[in-house]
């Protein structure tokens, strides 16, 4: 084992494109590079300086990645692409931190794009074994199989044993999507930004019961893209620091023999989640108690549910007293998933986890306008992916201090675009895209048409 000590690893900068309906406007190329040019500004730095590039995504061909990284330059840095489900783009991350830590590499690029299918996630190859076929025949041992989609029955039997264990209702499922639904109406780039009542979603269409249409994530176009450092290359630029995020607390945890105990919320990762936050809060050197604001992987009501218990937010089988007291959201104990979550944010699988990270270094920095959570000193994310992942991650602000509202005209000047990033989900200007695109490696052959489309939806 290596006697290497691990070097902190910040967030320096990130970029997020709108989370949009799949309906093949926009292609794969144009989102990770619109998502990756805002990253390099936003951190005030050059493609010159990446020395390592980590593609996230789960629909698409071999070398995606370096279809978008040569965009940026063809720089002959290693570029590796990730897929790990619904937990790619926070694998991402960690892939990156690992190599940081490591001191492998000093600064790693991470772009996540999924460009998705309308409707329910299907698997593509009918030729072969799936990689969570088990995980279904369990289900089908334990709870029975329906013509429903797959994964809400997986999520909706997690939050029934909730509901048969501790007293949950469905009306405590709803009231976590109407919460995501409001806080999505402040997100710029949220897929969905209407706001509904109580009734309206426990109305909705239902999937399974107990979720209903507005309960469950939908399937998204999207980019999302961070940007990672060492201590020794934030040091030695320390007109950075200030918008660095520590990342101080991570863990990328598999399944234990528990997920196929016939526990429905085992089943779908309840049992690991548990595992990857005791490492990460131990790491950080924090409580659940000292998180005041979170992102979780709420792909359905449900999940968020078993998952405030998981994380440890709330008193074992309490969550959804926690849910009636009114304590996910502003004014309560921890402000959960203030960009609207998976629910109505959208999920394009290959951005999610690098977008939750987005939404917690934008609000750590003071930067998040009316999303914005007082008294936030350290934040927790949470990204899950059946088959499966779970990975766990704790930020704190380099500083130490607690996050401060940032007047918009300090934002505005500090943000690299000119405008705040975290409250305007604009874009940039050819002259931005080309001061930090590679001067020396760049090869329109490579860009093709693809920044002229991009600067043509602005």
């Amino acid at each position: 084992m290596s006697t290497h000590s691990p070097t902190p690893v910040y967030v320096l900068g990130v970029g997020l494109t709108k989370f949009i309906k799949p309906r093949n406007q926009v292609d794969y190329t144009e989102l990770g590079y619109e998502a990756g040019i805002k990253a390099l500004l936003d951190a005030r730095l050059t493609y010159e300086s990446i020395d390592a590039g980590i593609a996230c995504y789960c629909y698409g061909d071999s070398t995606c990645g370096q279809r978008v990284f040569y965009q940026f330059g063809l720089s002959s840095i290693p570029i590796y692409n990730v897929n790990n489900n619904c937990s790619t783009g926070s694998t991402g991350l960690n892939l990156a931190r690992t190599m940081i830590r490591g001191g492998e590499r000093e600064c790693v690029m991470v772009v996540g794009f999924e460009k998705m299918f309308p409707g329910s996630l299907q698997s593509f190859f009918k030729d072969r074994t799936s990689p969570t076929g088990r995980i279904g025949e369990m289900m089908a041992e334990t709870r029975g199989v329906t013509n429903a989609p797959g994964a809400a029955q997986m999520f909706g039997n997690a939050g029934k044993e909730y509901m048969e264990k501790y007293g949950a209702t469905p009306t405590d499922l709803a009231e976590i999507a109407r919460l995501n639904h409001k806080h999505s109406s402040q997100n710029p780039y949220s897929q969905f930004r209407d706001t509904y009542t109580l009734n309206e979603i426990l109305a909705s269409p239902s999937i399974f019961p107990p979720l209903t249409k507005l309960q469950c994530c939908p399937t998204s176009d999207g980019g999302a893209a961070a940007i990672l450092v060492s201590q020794r290359f934030l040091d030695a630029r320390p007109y950075l620091k200030s918008r660095a995020v520590l990342v101080a607390g991570q863990c990328l945890a598999t399944d234990s023999p528990a997920v196929y105990d016939g526990s429905a919320m085992n089943l779908v990762g309840y049992d690991m989640t548990k595992r990857a936050v005791q490492v990460a809060l131990k790491e950080a050197g924090v409580s659940a108690g000292d998180i005041k604001v979170c992102e979780l992987h709420d792909c359905f009501s449900a999940n968020e549910l078993i998952t405030i218990d998981a994380l440890g937010l709330c008193e074992p089988g309490k969550a959804h007293e926690m849910v009636r007291s009114g304590d996910i959201t502003y004014g309560g104990k921890c402000v959960i998933n203030p960009s609207g979550g998976l629910i109505s944010k959208g999920h394009p699988l290959g951005a999610t986890g690098i977008a939750q990270c987005a939404e917690l270094v934008w609000q750590l920095r003071g930067w998040t306008g009316k999303r914005f959570v007082e008294g936030v000193s350290v934040a927790l994310q949470h990204n899950l992916g059946l088959g499966g992942a779970a990975v766990v991650s704790v930020y704190k602000r380099a500083d130490g201090r607690k996050a401060e509202r940032v007047d918009e005209e300090v934002v505005r000047r500090e943000s690299g675009v000119g405008y705040n990033p975290a409250v305007e989900a604009r874009g940039f200007t050819r002259e931005q895209a080309d001061g930090v695109r590679s001067k020396g490696a760049s090869v329109d052959w490579a860009l093709a048409d693809t920044e002229r489309k991009v600067l043509a939806r602005f």
